[in-house]
């Protein structure tokens, strides 16, 4: 495959035969990547390493839902060589940014392959239950669920999506992508079995918490813990307050032991559900987005260990 490298060794050896300026942008220069969100721009500069150059549209404690290009944006799409989305419904501005830009290059979806979660809608009057082992409260939003990074078994499919994309726009580093893809998978693998380790230390039915919206399906199905919230897979929705009073009835029926802040999302909804109830304020969640740098949450891995210690902390107590 012809990518940027061998178009610039080209363009360059054309310069030298017609005395021209030889084209600025050197030949190893790293690809540019543009990441729709920090968890996904991290898992690329990962894979990429110094080969990439890593922009992130929505940086970190930024909240893709309610997101909103600016016309820098488009500027930097359009300058890409390759752009890498979640896909899953979740970023609803992105294909409308890539049109705007102009960028008419490869844009790689992480999620392919990835088996989604469906966000079944209740129906009208039937009450939900969580249950702590894997299914949770589906708060009559229906659809897909695009959180799936919350899972580490899926985080492998993106690292290999992520990997396959890097290799097609430069083929010259594939084994650098290799082996940084190897490296990281290793750490995905010994982090999945130290959170598995960690909520097995917990009672069954003290695994239970409430978060500010339903972004933990996937870590709750492949972790056995129950998360309820009280709005959908998306920030945009609110919550009704029927749905809010049947939230804290359930929480005082099941005896739910905490509650958790989500670090893109506005906490007075959980400080009132946790007032009126005997649960705790068990700390803040990294869902959607990275801490910033210096934070708790720089990296996703750093995220994933961070969010399921803070758990186990709020849950063994």
């Amino acid at each position: 495959m012809i990518n940027r490298r061998h178009l610039l060794a080209a363009g360059t050896l054309v310069a030298l035969a017609l005395r021209l300026p030889v084209p600025a942008l050197a030949a190893d220069e790293p690809i540019r990547v543009v990441a729709s969100f920090s968890i996904l721009g991290d898992m690329v500069q990962q894979v990429g390493g110094d080969r990439v150059r890593v922009t992130t549209l929505v940086g970190p404690d930024g909240d893709a839902h309610v997101w909103q290009p600016a016309p820098a944006d488009a500027r930097t799409v359009a300058d890409a060589d390759l752009v890498v989305m979640n896909g899953l419904g979740f970023e609803g501005w992105m294909d409308r940014l890539v049109q705007a830009s102009g960028y008419d290059g490869p844009v790689a979806v992480a999620t392919t392959g990835i088996v989604p979660r469906q966000m079944a809608e209740a129906e009208e009057g039937e009450e939900d239950h969580d249950h702590a082992g894997g299914e949770d409260h589906d708060h009559h939003h229906g659809g897909t669920d695009p959180h799936a990074w919350q899972s580490l078994t899926n985080a492998r499919i993106y690292v290999h999506n992520v990997l396959e994309a890097l290799i097609a726009a430069d083929s010259d580093d594939r084994p650098v992508f290799e082996a940084n893809a190897a490296a990281y998978l290793k750490k995905i693998d010994a982090l999945d079995a130290r959170i598995r380790a960690e909520i097995a230390s917990v009672p069954a039915d003290r695994r239970k918490v409430v978060t500010s919206h339903d972004a933990f399906g996937y870590f709750a199905a492949a972790y056995g813990v129950g998360f309820l919230a009280p709005v959908g897979v998306s920030t945009e929705a609110e919550a009704s307050a029927g749905d809010v009073a049947k939230l804290i009835d359930q929480i005082r029926a099941e005896k739910i032991p905490a509650v958790f802040m989500e670090n893109i999302s506005d906490p007075r909804l959980l400080d009132r559900i946790a007032s009126e109830t005997d649960a705790k304020i068990g700390g803040t969640l990294y869902s959607d987005a990275l801490s910033p740098a210096g934070g708790p949450a720089a990296t996703y891995l750093d995220m994933m260990d961070y969010n399921v210690r803070t758990l186990v902390a709020a849950l063994r107590t």
